[in-house]
């Protein structure tokens, strides 16, 4: 109905889902959409429908959001109509001089998807869906049960597992230096900080292709891992390119108890110890929540089972929007 459409996605300091996130969601659900611009702001003052302050402070947000938009296109911060499927539409629009148009609501309740996400997650668009998942990354020295512990996760939960691009990063590797001496060995591969960029990129983009397909995402390894592989075969610290959301939860699987079993693939057995050490560090200074496994394979599944769990019930749960004054 509209050749340019602004949408004022204004949210309140004691909500838990960050503005950008919220815009970036609604963007990338509307980016089809011709004269679509998603702009949001902060929005801190109560909600009281029948006092004429509290309305002017809210309408002075939108009018400053209207002219936000009007700066970055040259358009007019004036409107034609108000879209709005609140019972304030009329109201709202009177002030803004324009006319109300209802936006029939479908019976979907925010407060039950907020109540039971999992349940509704199907009621939620796919970049919600992929920006809300639980993201549980899998790490580890070699031949410690990384791979085989995300899998079983994966299976538990019936979600989406994202597999290590690591090794077939290494098979390629081997195959591109064979092209040159067909003799080329495993040891003979000289690494890169570009490669380790390359398994860092590329982990990204399979875990976004994957999240948002259920509620949890299981990964083994991502990006933050690389840098910690990188430092394992270059002998030195290495800035790789790290999405800047953490994980909800990283699972660090001990070397301790476990055999080292060669596949024709490792060579680390002789710094297990040294990269438990370090990821746990690591993770320590960056401050995201993790759990060191140990103990017997169906230990370590069963206590990942249940920091799994924690993670989605605190991944999942926000706090109430602004409520009217009573």
């Amino acid at each position: 109905m509209s050749e340019r459409t602004t949408v004022a996605m204004l949210g309140a300091s004691v909500e838990t889902i960050p503005i950008a996130d919220r815009v970036a969601w609604l963007s990338a659900e509307h980016a089809g959409d011709p004269g679509v611009a998603v702009l949001g702001d902060l929005d801190d003052h109560p909600i009281d429908h029948h006092d004429d302050a509290v309305w002017e402070a809210h309408v002075g947000v939108i009018r400053a959001v209207l002219a936000r938009r009007a700066l970055a296109d040259g358009g007019s911060p004036l409107v034609d109509a108000v879209f709005s499927g609140e019972a304030y539409g009329d109201e709202l629009a009177a002030r803004l001089g324009a006319k109300h148009i209802a936006v029939t609501r479908t019976p979907l309740s925010a407060t039950a998807v907020r109540a039971d996400a999992i349940a509704r997650w199907s009621d939620l668009a796919p970049a919600t869906r992929a920006g809300l998942a639980v993201r549980v990354v899998v790490v580890g020295a070699e031949s410690t049960g990384t791979t085989t512990l995300a899998r079983a996760l994966a299976e538990h939960f019936g979600a989406p597992c994202v597999g290590e691009y690591g090794r077939e990063h290494t098979v390629a590797k081997l195959a591109a230096a064979r092209e040159f001496s067909p003799d080329a060995r495993l040891d003979d591969l000289v690494w890169t900080d570009g490669d380790f960029a390359d398994v860092a990129a590329r982990q990204t983009a399979d875990e976004d292709a994957l999240a948002g397909r259920t509620p949890l995402l299981v990964c083994d390894n991502d990006a933050w891992a690389a840098t910690v592989w990188a430092e394992r075969y270059l002998g030195r610290p290495c800035a790789l390119p790290i999405p800047h959301r953490d994980p909800a939860l990283y699972l660090l699987t001990d070397h301790v108890g476990v055999p080292f079993e060669q596949d024709g693939w490792r060579d680390g057995e002789h710094v297990r110890a040294w990269m438990t050490a370090r990821f746990a560090r690591g993770l320590r200074d960056r401050g995201v929540p993790w759990v060191l496994l140990t103990g017997t394979p169906e230990h370590r599944l069963r206590r990942a089972v249940r920091a799994c769990r924690a993670a989605l019930d605190a991944g999942l749960r926000w706090a109430d929007p602004l409520l009217p004054r009573s």
